[in-house]
């Protein structure tokens, strides 16, 4: 059994450092190369780039907890949340297109 973990490939774990800017403020997020590629898995099918996501994140969980004690694990917990509900986050992204083309006036 841990063969299927022990060989995978490590620059899928090799630690990345990204620099950010949240709203004009630069920082930098240090993630492993997996929790990157997923977090642009999650932006693209949000249709967002990955930095605009982290931004979005970033300011909805100040607005619902006020402080985010560590912004790089929340963002691992992010992935594998997604990772592990891919079906019902599609089905909110279609549900959310649709409202939205709902809205559009007619051409």
């Amino acid at each position: 059994m841990c063969r299927i973990f022990t060989s995978q490939d490590p620059a899928t774990y090799a630690a990345e450092t990204r620099a950010v800017r949240l709203h004009g403020h630069a920082t930098s997020i240090r993630l492993e190369a997996a929790f990157w590629a997923t977090l642009e898995q999650i932006a693209a099918a949000e249709g967002l780039t990955v930095t605009r996501f982290i931004t979005v994140l970033h300011d909805e969980i100040l607005a619902r907890h006020g402080d985010i004690p560590n912004l790089a694990s929340f963002l691992r917990v992010t992935c594998m949340h997604w990772l592990r509900n891919q079906d019902a986050h599609a089905q909110e992204v279609a549900r959310r297109q649709a409202i939205r083309e709902t809205a559009l006036p007619a051409a």
